[in-house]
C-alpha cells in the first residue's frame, strides 16, 4: 500500500570530525557518465551529430520518487550545433522530451573529505507522448516514431498551431525544465517553456493524462520557431520566450502544485527585470493564484533568472537562484545560492501588473544556502562549479554525526555539451536544528514505498519492458 513516511534515515556510520553538525554542507557528490540512455531510439537527430537516444541535460528537473530513486529530467534536447536546416528553427531537434529515472544512494564513506559516497546509475528512460493528436510542423514528424495512438512530443520550435496563442495544449513543442511525482507515486507533473504548459503524465507509460489550464497573462499571442522573432512579437505582453515555467514545486500533500516562470513576464518588466511570478495550481479543482517574487539581489545589485523551487512544507519554499558562470560556459562561477520563501498571508497578483505594483507585494525571501561557497569549502573550484545548477530535490534522510539529517540534492543541465562535463549530483545535509534557524520545518513528501511502485510497475508488465530496453541500450 501507498503510504506518507516522515522518511526512513539510513543507518549510516558516517561522523564529521567534530562529532556535531556543522551547518548546511556538502555531504556527498558524484556524476553520471555516459553517451545513450535507455529509451531504446536509435538513429541521428537533424543535427547529424547527436543520437536520438543522446544522454545529457539531466538536471533540468528532479524529483524525489522514494528511497535512492530519483527522476531526472532533460530540458528539449541539444541545440548549440549549428546545422545545414536548422536556422530557421533556432537549431532545435525532434528530440523526444523524457525523464530518466536513476539511483542516487548514499553509501557511508569509512574515510575521505565527505561522509558519504554517490555513485548515479540510470535504471530506465520514460518517453513523453500524447494519446491524442498533436499539431507538428510539415517535417516536424520526419523522425518521431508516431503511431495512431502515440503522438510524441518534440523540442523543435516549430511544432505549433500558430492560429492559436502560446498555451494551446494541442503544441507538440514541449521545453520540460521541471518534474515532480505525485503523492500516489503513479504519475509525474512537468513544467515547461514553450507555453508555458504544466502537464500531468503517466509515469509508468510516459502518456499525458492532464493539461492544467494556466492562467492568460502567462501566454504570448504571435507564435514564432525562432526564439527572436518570437520576443520581438510579443514585446508587451507574456512570457518571455526560453524563459517560461522554468520551475515547480508539489506541497508534500500532493495536493498543490506551484510553478516558477524564469523570467518577470513582459508587462512585468521583462527578461532582466526584477518582478517575478509564481503560480499556485490546486491539482484537484485547476483554481491558480499568483504571487510575486523579487529577483534582486542587493549583494550584487543584480536581477537573477530563478532556476527551481522546491516545497519545503505547505507555504515554505526553496528558490535556487543562479548566474550563468562556471563549467560549460568557460567562465568561473560568481553566484549559486539557495533562498528561502513563505507563501503564508501573501497576496495573490493575479490581476495587478507591472513591475511597481508586484514588488509591494513580493514574498519576503532570505538566503538559506550560499552553493558556491559551500562547493568552495568542499574543494570545488569556482571553475569546475556547473555553470546550469537547476535541480533541486530532497531525497531520504541519513545520519550524520549522530544526527538525522535531511538530504538536499542539487543537478545541474549540462546542455548535452562536452564542454560542461558528466550529469552532476551534489548533495548537502540539512538539520532540523538548521531549518529551525530559518523559522522554517521540514515536512516529507508523501511518496509511495520504492518496493510498492516496482510491484505496481510488475503488474502492469513494465519491468520487462525496461529490462529489455535496457538490455538493447
Amino acid at each position: 500500500m501507498f503510504f506518507a513516511p516522515r522518511l526512513i534515515a539510513l543507518a549510516a556510520a558516517a561522523t564529521l570530525a567534530t562529532g556535531a553538525h556543522a551547518g548546511i554542507s556538502l555531504i556527498a557528490n558524484g556524476s553520471l557518465g555516459g553517451t545513450a540512455d535507455l529509451s531504446g531510439l536509435s538513429g541521428m537527430l537533424e543535427n547529424g551529430v547527436d543520437a536520438a537516444n543522446v544522454l545529457g541535460g539531466m538536471g533540468s528537473g528532479l524529483a524525489w520518487a522514494g528511497g535512492n530513486t530519483f527522476l531526472a529530467l532533460p530540458d528539449r534536447g541539444p541545440n548549440a550545433t549549428v546545422y545545414a536546416a536548422g536556422a530557421s528553427i533556432d537549431n532545435t531537434t525532434s528530440f523526444i522530451p523524457r525523464f530518466n529515472t536513476v539511483q542516487l544512494g548514499l553509501t557511508a564513506s569509512a574515510s575521505g573529505a565527505l561522509p558519504f559516497t554517490i555513485a548515479p546509475t540510470l535504471s530506465s528512460t520514460t518517453l513523453l507522448y500524447s494519446p491524442t493528436a498533436l499539431t507538428y510542423s510539415a517535417t516536424g514528424t520526419a523522425l518521431l516514431p508516431n503511431t495512431a495512438n502515440k503522438f510524441y512530443f518534440s523540442g523543435r520550435s516549430d511544432n505549433f498551431d500558430a492560429s492559436q496563442n502560446s498555451l494551446n495544449p494541442n503544441n507538440a513543442r514541449l521545453d520540460p525544465e521541471a518534474i515532480r511525482v505525485s503523492a500516489d507515486g503513479k504519475s509525474v507533473f512537468v513544467s515547461d517553456e514553450y507555453g508555458p504548459y504544466v502537464y500531468q503524465f503517466d509515469r509508468a507509460t510516459g502518456a499525458r493524462i492532464k493539461s492544467f489550464a494556466l492562467p492568460s497573462n502567462l501566454g504570448i499571442a504571435t507564435l514564432s520557431s525562432t526564439g527572436a522573432t518570437e520576443i520581438s512579437a510579443n514585446a508587451t505582453s507574456g512570457r518571455i520566450t526560453n524563459k517560461g515555467m522554468e520551475g515547480l514545486a508539489i506541497t508534500p500533500d500532493g495536493k498543490t502544485l506551484v510553478g516558477f516562470m524564469q523570467s518577470p513576464l513582459a508587462q512585468d518588466g521583462g527578461d532582466g527585470g526584477r518582478a517575478n511570478r509564481l503560480v499556485q495550481i490546486d491539482i484537484a479543482t485547476g483554481a491558480t493564484k499568483e504571487f510575486a517574487y523579487d529577483n534582486h539581489l542587493d549583494a550584487t545589485n543584480k536581477n537573477y533568472n530563478s532556476s527551481e523551487i522546491l516545497a519545503v512544507n505547505d507555504h515554505q519554499f526553496l528558490v535556487l537562484e543562479r548566474d550563468g558562470k562556471g563549467l560549460g560556459d568557460g567562465s568561473k562561477a560568481v553566484l549559486k545560492q539557495v533562498y528561502l520563501i513563505d507563501t503564508a498571508g501573501a497576496a495573490d497578483v493575479s490581476n495587478l501588473s507591472g513591475e511597481s505594483a508586484l514588488l509591494a507585494a513580493a514574498v519576503k525571501k532570505t538566503l538559506f544556502l550560499d552553493v558556491k561557497s559551500a562547493l568552495n569549502a568542499a574543494g570545488i573550484s569556482d571553475a569546475n562549479i556547473p555553470s546550469k545548477l537547476e535541480g533541486l530535490a530532497f531525497g531520504q534522510d541519513v545520519v550524520v554525526g549522530g544526527v538525522v539529517t535531511h538530504t538536499l540534492y542539487i543537478a545541474n543541465d549540462n546542455d548535452f555539451a562536452t564542454a560542461a562535463g558528466a550529469n552532476k549530483f551534489f548533495v548537502f545535509g540539512v538539520t532540523d536544528a538548521d531549518l529551525a534557524g530559518f523559522g522554517a520545518n521540514y515536512v516529507a513528501q508523501a511518496v509511495p514505498e520504492p518496493q510498492t511502485y516496482a510491484l505496481m510497475l510488475a503488474g502492469l508488465g513494465v519491468v520487462g519492458f525496461m529490462a529489455k530496453r535496457k538490455k538493447r541500450g
